[in-house]
């Protein structure tokens, strides 16, 4: 899988037009229900003993277009047929009529003259309910102030009680998100690059040591590492200028150092990267687009995938990972910073993310669509205790080049030719295993190997000295060798 490093700059989104909305009128569904018999009076909604309408399913009209409701001006229905029931309304006026609206033709809040009401059927039956349900009102209200009174005796309102209520404990356990996050960002800091041509960007890095290193990725001090300028700013607002001890382009992890660092620094704490599961709990901290001291969650979503990277600029070289896929929010900014478990603990460096084609909010950038990529710890933390003794990184190597490109079934030692002369390092370990130019390496120990970029990146997980399993393809027969892995120091 190819990635972009986060503040590579793609072209904007193009607008889309808005979507006509269909008026509910003109929908065809608006006449297809008819009433199967003579309509009643209108009765209100919502009065006791008056069953409520059936909601609309997903296939009606929305609730705010009654489906075969008749236009202003036309008849409710048609006439009632004699001994049809219930029976027909009398001529009159209904008692609720001072509701107001319905289609009388009298505006809400309308006086006029009330006619005499009707004494016999429907009408009695309808008072009778009001009734009983004004009744079954107050005794409910009586029965809820009489309990509200038995369980409060110093006050005789329920409102009262209600508004001495706390708010409750409002202290955070340590294995929450807000524990976690409260632990681990006074630990964190805010990092600008700037070259000595005037660019530069932001990104994250967090205390690696008590003697004020700090770890981040290379390409977010890349532009400071020759005459340029660096400052790292801790969430309660202290700025330190500070330096480049040694990076790694082909890892992408870097270490800088805090000038006239305090005392009181506390290092996060390193997790197990080879213990992690897919579905454990994430936190990621960065400063997305600038916005430092940004806490996002998610889980870890694969292991061990595959990533080249790059800022996608043409003097740029890839950075190879096995990497940590999560789907915590990860955006341009969050670069350098920690990737954490849900106790707290370090298990990855984010470093980059899968991005769309097109950026977002009109900036040009593209952000985050849950496919953010984590260095190991366990690989970076060695890849700093180098930097930190050396300078220098130094990678484990097979001592053979293979083709990056895709679809050769897997890493394909180069042939000869012009611009690769010895594919084979003669002595190297390849040689020694009986490795050959044209040879399709397609698993290295347990893990299959699809591409160049995958083995480079399978082999960076290593030390040097490790001893492997190779398994290998020549003239269609399969062979598995032992290779012990040989060593290379600084970026070439």
């Amino acid at each position: 899988m190819s990635t972009e490093n986060e503040g590579t700059v793609v072209p904007p989104a193009p607008s889309a037009p808005p979507v006509p909305v269909e008026t509910p009128a003109a929908s065809p569904q608006a006449t297809a229900h008819e009433a199967p018999t003579t309509p009643l009076p209108p009765v209100p909604s919502g009065a006791p003993g008056v069953p409520e309408p059936e909601p609309a399913h997903a296939a009606q009209v929305p609730a705010y277009a009654s489906a075969g409701a008749p236009e202003a001006g036309q008849a409710a229905g048609p006439g009632p047929e004699a001994g049809a029931w219930p029976p027909p309304p009398p001529p009159a006026t209904p008692s609720y009529r001072d509701g107001g609206g319905g289609d009388t033709g009298i505006p809400w809040g309308a006086t006029y003259d009330q006619q005499p009401k009707p004494k016999s059927g429907r009408g009695g039956l309808f008072a009778a309910v009001l009734v009983a349900a004004l009744v079954a009102g107050g005794l409910g209200g009586g029965l809820g102030y009489t309990l509200a009174k038995d369980n409060d005796d110093s006050t005789t309102s329920t409102t009262v009680s209600a508004a001495q209520q706390s708010g409750g404990d409002l202290k955070r356990d340590a294995g929450t998100v807000a524990g976690v996050a409260a632990k681990a960002l006074p630990s964190t800091v805010t990092i600008e690059a700037e070259g000595s041509n005037g660019e530069g960007g932001t990104g994250t890095g967090f205390v690696f040591d008590t003697q004020g290193h700090i770890v981040t990725n290379n390409h977010v001090v890349a532009d400071a590492v020759d005459g340029g300028k660096l400052t790292a700013t801790f969430p309660d607002g202290k700025k330190y200028d500070a330096e480049v001890v040694g990076h790694a382009q082909g890892y992408d992890v870097a270490v800088i150092k805090l000038k006239n660092a305090p005392s009181d620094l506390q290092p996060l704490t390193l997790g197990d990267s080879d213990k992690v599961a897919v579905g454990d709990s994430t936190i990621a901290i960065g400063a997305p687009f600038g916005l430092s001291n940004t806490v996002t969650t998610g889980i870890i979503s694969a292991k061990n995938r595959p990533v080249a990277s790059s800022d996608g600029s043409a003097s740029s070289k890839a950075s190879y990972m096995s990497a940590l896929q999560t789907d915590a929010s990860i955006n341009p900014g969050n670069s350098g910073g920690p990737l954490l478990d849900a106790s707290g603990n370090v298990i990855g460096i984010n470093s980059a993310i899968q991005s769309s084609s097109s950026g977002g909010l009109g900036t040009g950038q593209s952000g985050s669509i849950g496919l953010g990529f984590a260095i190991p710890i366990n690989q970076a933390k060695y890849v700093a205790q180098q930097l930190i003794k050396t300078g220098k990184p130094v990678y484990a190597k097979i001592g053979a080049s293979v083709t990056l490109t895709e679809g050769t079934g897997g890493a394909q030692i180069s042939q000869k030719s012009t611009d690769t002369a010895n594919p084979v390092e003669a002595g190297g370990p390849a040689a020694a295993a009986g490795l050959k130019p044209g040879d399709v390496i397609t698993k290295l120990d347990d893990h299959v190997i699809d591409s160049g970029p995958t083995l480079i990146g399978e082999i960076w997980t290593h030390k040097p000295g490790d001893k492997v399993q190779i398994t290998y393809e020549r003239d269609g027969k399969s062979k598995t060798v032992e290779l012990t892995l040989g060593s290379r120091e600084g970026d070439s």
